[in-house]
């Protein structure tokens, strides 16, 4: 716990300042906002405002906390420090750099070259102008925000798909079945993603349509298909991190909560020189159908 935190006791006089904010209809973003704006620290904020309206509230106030955090794949383990290698039953996996807030753990080598080349050989010939899930509609969309190229695998489509797909279960310790086919993007020069979320936004109608299938994405993973000549990072503006597309690697992210505060804020840098092939991996909380 830092200095600051430890400072900053939760008071009556805020628990009441909360209360009447929810009972006032005020938005969770807009309280935790004012709390920050006010010195508060931005964990302290959160907590209090959970334990404060927990069990209290009428229903109608409930309805303004904050998503709760739930249950997410990690591919580090919890205790006895950082490991520099991850071994899996069929291959051995660097971990390059990790971070807890967010949770953002590089790896290397999660997939041999050959695995990669022959991921973008199979997809090439399938690929579409890319689209996302809007959740006011719970349907797909050509997205501007997102100037590349895609298409799905089904899960367990093919031997590769297969193989992948049980490493990647192993390394994060999250059921096969609990993950949404393979996606495989292509962004030539001047594309990219602009920042966005992963998880769906709870306050969008068309949300509970798509958690029908599987429930909330709790994690990504990011696979590098290839070595872009210039561009193509995978940006987190929250933290100020940019993670570089190298072939092979990849990069895991976990949301314990569909809210910006988990700050999993991410995008794809726009590719400068060359172009940029990566394969996306969602985990939700249940079995996707």
């Amino acid at each position: 716990m830092s200095a600051v935190q430890q400072t900053q006791a939760v008071t009556p006089e805020l628990r009441a300042w909360i209360i009447e904010q929810a009972q006032a209809g005020a938005q969770p973003e807009a309280v935790l906002a004012s709390m920050k704006a006010s010195g508060w620290n931005e964990d302290v904020a959160i907590a209090a405002l959970e334990e404060t309206l927990r069990g209290f509230l009428d229903e109608r106030a409930k309805s303004v906390l904050l998503p709760p955090p739930v249950p997410v794949p990690d591919p580090l383990p919890k205790e006895g420090g950082l490991p520099t290698v991850l071994r899996l039953p069929d291959r051995e996996v660097r971990v390059v750099m990790a971070m807890n807030e967010p949770r953002v753990v590089v790896l290397g080598g999660l997939l041999s070259h050959e695995e990669c080349d022959e991921l973008v050989a199979q997809a090439e010939r399938r690929l579409t102008r890319s689209e996302t899930v809007q959740t006011d509609t719970g349907a797909s969309e050509v997205n501007a925000a997102r100037t590349s190229q895609g298409m799905f695998f089904e899960r367990g489509e093919s031997e590769l798909c297969r193989r992948i797909e049980a490493r990647i279960a192993a390394l994060i310790g999250w059921p096969v079945d609990n993950g949404e086919g393979i996606q495989v993007l292509r962004y030539r020069p001047g594309a990219e993603y602009k920042p966005h979320y992963d998880y769906f936004d709870p306050a969008q109608p068309g949300t509970p349509r798509i958690l029908e299938r599987g429930g909330q994405r709790v994690a990504t993973v990011v696979m590098y298909l290839n070595d872009p000549e210039i561009g193509g990072g995978t940006t987190f503006p929250d933290v100020k991190v940019e993670v570089a597309p190298v072939k092979g690697n990849a990069v895991f992210f976990s949301y314990e909560r569909a809210h910006p505060s988990s700050k999993t804020l991410h995008g794809g840098a726009p590719v400068v020189a060359g172009e940029k092939w990566v394969a996306t991996k969602w985990l939700r909380e249940g079995v996707f159908r």
